[in-house]
Parts: C-alpha cells; structure tokens; sequence
C-alpha cells in the first residue's frame, strides 16, 4: 500500500513553543527540516559534538531554533543518566522524544553495563531515557500539550530468534551459527516495537509509537560490508533512501494531526498503519514481560 505523499516544508505545521529531544541516527536530518518551522529548543545527543557540530551551525544561521547538543553514549547506561538529569535540571518541558539512534547488525560485544551490545544500545539505553523523561513528558501533557514519544524500529524486527526476546541470555554475547548479527539487531528491534505498545497502555495520555524510516543510505550501512549491504539491498526491494527521504516518516509523526497515529502501533513510510505484523510483535504479555524485565535492569539508573 502506497504512502501519504509527504512535502516537509509544506506539511509540518508551525511548531513554536514546543521542545523536542532527538537521539542520534537520522537525527541531523530531521533537526534541520523541524527547525524550519520554529520550535522552542531542539536538543540532539550522540557520542560525538563534531558530528553535531555542522547541522547546529546550518540550524543557527538559518533561523532562531535553539539547538543543543547533549553528548551520550546508549551503550553505558551512566552516561544515558547522566544525559537525562542534564536535559532536566534545564528544561521544564518535553514536547516531542525522538528515540533514533541505533546500531545495526554489529559483531559481537557486550555494552558498558554486560548487555548484549545491539540490544542494550538499541532497546536498553532508550529505555532509561524514556523512564528518566517520563515525570517531564506527563507534566507537558498535563498541561494540555499533545506530547509523543517514539522508537525507531525496522522491519528486519522479523529476524528476531525463537521466543522473540531471549531474556536468559541479554548478559551475554549471544552467539549464532548463522546471521547471528542479524539475529540480534531482530530482537532488539522487537522489543522497541513492544516497548512503544507497552508505553502506549501504561501511559495513554502521552503517543508512544514505534515507526521505520525504510531502508536509508546512512552511516550504518556503510559499516555494514558488501553481504550486509546486500542483505539490506534485497530486503528492501532495492529501494534504498537517501537520508532526507529517510527522515520523511518520523518526520510525519512528529508533527501530523493526533488523530492519525495510532498509539502503540507500528506505522511504515510514510505514514501508513502496518496491519501485517508477526504475532509475537503483537504479544502483549511479551510486552510486559520485557517491561518488567528493563524495570528490573534499570533500577539501580533511576
């Protein structure tokens, strides 16, 4: 099914007043186009201020956004923490969380805190962001605003090994004879897609939703090598996007009318409400099992 048909310049409406937090990835792409329409504050995080350092400057003298960076690794949850009680001893609002960043079928490794690398990168480090924002984000919406949260997930979730989430084995490597990387970066996927629908019931006056940009020519699959970019090649149709075409969908759902999202749900480029997902995407009591699982990994960060 063919999605809306997406202009940024002339679809986001103005967006004065709000705040909005965005995690690595695409990241730049999407400051730049929603600083076009005049946000309060926008914040960016990553590793590195260098990489940040250009699209702040374009921001800058393009307008009068103020842009921040906020430098924060998802791999070490101390620094995740240390990230979020910065962005809130200064800001007393959250309009928009952009949970972006990720990495992507990677070798094996562990992050800072033990954890399987992708799924502590991708699922775990978001998560604490998300639980050290949420006191801010339900204030902003109990005063009337229209506040979102969203994760970015991929449709390489399919990948995801038997039972979905391996919970017995997160503290460690786990090894797989074939496409392990792939493997991984499945599961972690999956749990950003449960997680947004767990957000969604736990927390209904905030939209949580997960979202996939597609297949988009960043970074991550540079670093991929020839079968990966292979892998994604054909999964994808052949239809890789440029960056600011990858932008396009979580773009959209920062900024449309409430009344097109659908909270909790996945919702494919751009636009369009996935009605086609694996039953273990669907499975809500592995979605409250992950959440209490996280809950429990995260206590000693909250």
């Amino acid at each position: 099914m063919p999605g809306i048909t997406f202009n940024p310049d002339r679809d986001i409406p103005s967006l004065s007043g709000k705040v909005i937090l965005i995690t690595g990835g695409l990241g730049a792409e999407t400051a730049r186009q929603l600083a076009k329409h005049a946000p309060a504050h926008i914040y960016i995080s990553g590793r590195k201020a260098s990489s940040a350092d250009i699209v702040i400057e374009q921001i800058r003298q393009s307008g009068n956004t103020l842009v921040t960076f906020l430098q924060c690794d998802l791999a070490d949850l101390r620094l995740v923490q240390k990230m979020a009680d910065l962005f809130l001893a200064r800001e007393s609002r959250l309009d928009v969380l952009m949970c972006n960043a990720g990495i992507m079928a990677t070798p094996l490794g562990l992050t800072a805190d033990g954890y399987e690398v992708q799924f502590g990168t991708n699922h775990l480090g978001h998560a604490l962001l998300i639980q050290k924002l949420l006191p801010r984000l339900q204030a902003t919406a109990g005063e009337g605003k229209d506040v979102r949260i969203f994760l970015l997930t991929s449709l390489a979730y399919r990948m995801y090994p038997r039972g979905g989430v391996v919970f017995e084995h997160l503290s460690t490597t786990q090894e797989y004879s074939a496409l392990g990387g792939w493997v991984r970066y499945g599961q972690s996927k999956l749990a950003n897609m449960l997680y947004a629908r767990e957000l969604a019931r736990r927390y209904p006056t905030l939209t949580s939703i997960s979202v996939t940009p597609g297949a988009v020519n960043t970074g991550l699959l540079d670093n991929l090598g020839c079968f990966g970019r292979a892998f994604i090649w054909v999964m994808s149709l052949g239809r890789v996007l440029r960056p600011e075409e990858g932008a396009y969908n979580q773009l959209w759902a920062a900024t449309t009318a409430r009344p097109d999202l659908q909270n909790g749900q996945f919702h494919e480029p751009v636009g369009i409400l996935s009605t086609k997902l694996k039953a273990t995407a669907r499975d809500e009591d592995l979605a409250k099992r992950l959440w209490d699982w996280t809950d429990e990994a995260l206590r000693p960060y909250l």
